[in-house]
C-alpha cells in the first residue's frame, strides 16, 4: 500500500480556505473584491455576530449567467486570466480562482446573481456539498450570503476573536478597499448598526475626510512624485501632527492594497529632521507602476507583492514624501483644511513674499543684498518670538527659534560634509570645566566640533580650554551652547536621529540658535524670513514643531463675516 495518497476534493477546499479564509474579514475582502472587479458602483456588506454568524455583500456590478455562476463555485475558475502570462500585469483584485470555494467549504454558502435583472440564479452549496440552483428574482448585480462560518471546521472557528475583534477587522477591511475605490459607495452594517456609508467622492481626500473625519484630513499633504516608471501619489502627515501612537499607514500598489512595512519605513525616512524619534505620521500611498515591474502573485490573499527593483522603489518613495513636505504649504493652517492650503494655496509663488526677485535666485545668496533689504514687505515681531509678515493671500507667522533652527540644522549638515564653519579666535580662551561622560563626548565629537567653529584642547583633570568659537548671531552665547551640546551628546538626548551627523547637527542647531524673547532688528527679521524660505524643509524645525503657521485671507473673511 502506498504512503502518498491523492487528498479528496473536499479536504484540498478546506485546506485552500485556511490559505484564503483566515476570519469574517477575509470572507469580505474576497467579496468586496470580487464586486469591485464586476464594475459595482455600489457595495452593501452586513454581518451579524462579528461575521461568524451571518456576512452578506451585495453589489450592483455586471453579474453572472446561470452557467457562469454554477463555473465560479469550481476550484481554480477565473475569468480574470486565461494562460500563465497573463499573471504579469493583471489589473484585477481578484484573479486565483479559490476564494468562492474556499469559502463554501466552510460556511453555509449562497450566490444570488443576474446580468441583466430579467434572469437571475440562485445557487446554495452547504459545506462544499450538494450545489442546488434555482431560479431567483433580482435586478442586475450579485450577491453572496455566508452563513455560519467555519460549522464544519469547529478547529478553526474556536480560534476566532470576540465579536467586538472580528467586527473592527471587518471595518479595517472595507475602510482600505473603499480608499482603494473613492469612485464606489460603500455601507456596512452590523447587527442591523451603520459602521460604514460613504458615497463617492471626487478626490482622494474628500474620501479621506468620510473615513476618518476633518480632523485627520486637514492634517495631510498631498504627494505627487514620479521617477522613470514609478509614480507615487498619496498623502503624508503634517510633521507637526505626528504622534507616537494612533498613525494609520496604508500602501497601495497598482490600486491594490498591500502590506510592506518597508515602503512604510522608506516613506518615514522621508521624515528625516522633521520629526522627532519615536513619532510616526499617518501616510496613504498610492504606486503605480507597468505590471512587469510587480509581482502580485506571491500571497494566497494577495496581501503582499514583490517588486523586480525594491531599493529604487523605497527610494523613490522616500524621496517623494520629503518632496511633500519641502513646500511652505507644509506649514501648519490656522482654521482651514490641510488640502485647501496644500495645493498651490498661500504659498504658490514665492514672488508674494518678495516681489520681483526670482526666488531660486535669492535662496542661493549667502546674505541680503540691498535690493532684498529694499523689496522685503514689512515685518512685525510679536512677543519677542513671532514674526509676522503679509503675503498676497495669508498672513504668515514664524516662530523665530523654530526657523532659526532649521536654517542652521540645514547649514551645519552641509559644514559637516565640506570644509567647516568659519570660526572667530576668542581674544581670550575660555576654560571649561566637563564631566567624565561629558569629557568623553567631547573627545568622541571632536573633529564635528570643529567644524561648526569650536577648538578645543585638554587642559588638565576635567577641563578644556576652548580657542574659536562659531558666531552664527549677533546673540550668541558660545559657552553655554557648547556646555549644552556638550550635555546633550554625553546623555543621548539626540541619540534616536539616524546616524551621528544628523544627530550633532539638530543639537547644535538647536543649541545655538536664537532664543524665544530675543528681540530681533529689522534687517534680521528679514534675512531669518529669506534663509527659511530657502531651507529645504521650511516648514519644520527638527523636532517637529512648525517654524511656520499661515493664517489664509478666506478664514481672515470668514472670521468677520466677510465671506
Amino acid at each position: 500500500m502506498t504512503k502518498i495518497a491523492v487528498l479528496a476534493a473536499q479536504v484540498a477546499d478546506q485546506i485552500a480556505a485556511g490559505e484564503v479564509v483566515e476570519r469574517p474579514a477575509s470572507v469580505v475582502k474576497e467579496l468586496v473584491e470580487n464586486a469591485l472587479d464586476a464594475g459595482a458602483r455600489t457595495i452593501r456588506v452586513g454581518i451579524e455576530n462579528g461575521g461568524k454568524t451571518l456576512i452578506r455583500v451585495s453589489d450592483d456590478g455586471e453579474g453572472m449567467s446561470r452557467e457562469d455562476a454554477e463555473l465560479a463555485l469550481a476550484r481554480h475558475a477565473t475569468s480574470k486570466i486565461r494562460g500563465a502570462a497573463d499573471l504579469i500585469g493583471v489589473g484585477t483584485f481578484g484573479f486565483r480562482g479559490e476564494a468562492l470555494p474556499a469559502i463554501a467549504s466552510v460556511s453555509r454558502f449562497e450566490l444570488e446573481t443576474s446580468p441583466d435583472g430579467r434572469s437571475a440564479t440562485r445557487v446554495r452549496v452547504v459545506g462544499g456539498k450538494g450545489m442546488a440552483v434555482e431560479d431567483a428574482v433580482r435586478q442586475r448585480g450579485t450577491t453572496v450570503t455566508v452563513r455560519a462560518l467555519f460549522f464544519n471546521t469547529p478547529a478553526r472557528r474556536k480560534f476566532l476573536r470576540a465579536q467586538q475583534t472580528e467586527t473592527r477587522a471587518v471595518v479595517e477591511a472595507l475602510t482600505v478597499l473603499a480608499l482603494a475605490r473613492p469612485d464606489v459607495a460603500f455601507a456596512l452594517e452590523s447587527d442591523d448598526r451603520a459602521l460604514l456609508d460613504v458615497g463617492p467622492a471626487a478626490r482622494p481626500i474628500d474620501r479621506v475626510h468620510e473615513l476618518w473625519g476633518r480632523e485627520l484630513a486637514d492634517t495631510l499633504l498631498p504627494i505627487g512624485h514620479r521617477e522613470g516608471p514609478l509614480e507615487v501619489r498619496g498623502f503624508a502627515q503634517r510633521p507637526a501632527q505626528a504622534k507616537p501612537a494612533g498613525r494609520k499607514g496604508y500602501v497601495l500598489v497598482r490600486g491594490r492594497p498591500i502590506r510592506d512595512p518597508f515602503i512604510l519605513r522608506a516613506a518615514e525616512a522621508g521624515y528625516r529632521s522633521t520629526i522627532a524619534p519615536g513619532d510616526r505620521p499617518t501616510l496613504i500611498l498610492f504606486l503605480d507602476l507597468p505590471g512587469d515591474a510587480v509581482d502580485v502573485n506571491v500571497h494566497p490573499t494577495k496581501l503582499e507583492v514583490r517588486f523586480r527593483d525594491k531599493f529604487f522603489v523605497e527610494r523613490v518613495v522616500e524621496e517623494a514624501v520629503r518632496g511633500a513636505l519641502g513646500p511652505l504649504a507644509a506649514a501648519s493652517p490656522l482654521g482651514v483644511g490641510g488640502e485647501a492650503s496644500g495645493v498651490g494655496g498661500p504659498w504658490a509663488g514665492l514672488g508674494a513674499v518678495i516681489p520681483g526677485v526670482a526666488a531660486a535666485e535669492l535662496f542661493s545668496r549667502e546674505s541680503l543684498t540691498p535690493d532684498a533689504r529694499r523689496l522685503t514687505p514689512p515685518l512685525l515681531q510679536v512677543f519677542d518670538t513671532y514674526i509676522v509678515f503679509q503675503t498676497d493671500t495669508a498672513v504668515a507667522i514664524v516662530d523665530q527659534h523654530s526657523a532659526h533652527e532649521r536654517v542652521l540644522y540645514e547649514t551645519v549638515m552641509r559644514q559637516l560634509s565640506g570644509d567647516g564653519a568659519p570660526a572667530q579666535r576668542l581674544l581670550l580662551p575660555l576654560t571649561l570645566d566637563f564631566s567624565p561622560a561629558e569629557l568623553e563626548a567631547v573627545d568622541a565629537h571632536g573633529e564635528l566640533l570643529r567644524r561648526v567653529g569650536y577648538e578645543i584642547e585638554p587642559f588638565s583633570g576635567r577641563s578644556v580650554v576652548v580657542h574659536t568659537a562659531p558666531n552664527p548671531h549677533p546673540r550668541f552665547d558660545a559657552t553655554r551652547c557648547l556646555q549644552e551640546l556638550v550635555a546633550d551628546l554625553a546623555g543621548g538626548r539626540f541619540g534616536g536621529w539616524a546616524n551621528r551627523l544628523e544627530r550633532f547637527a539638530a543639537s547644535f542647531a538647536c543649541r545655538a540658535a536664537i532664543k524665544a524673547g530675543q528681540r530681533l532688528e529689522p534687517d534680521e527679521m528679514r534675512e531669518l524670513v529669506i534663509r527659511v524660505l530657502g531651507a529645504t524643509l521650511p516648514a519644520h524645525d527638527v523636532h517637529g514643531r512648525p517654524t511656520i503657521v499661515q493664517l489664509p485671507k478666506d478664514e481672515l473673511e470668514r472670521r468677520f463675516g466677510r465671506a
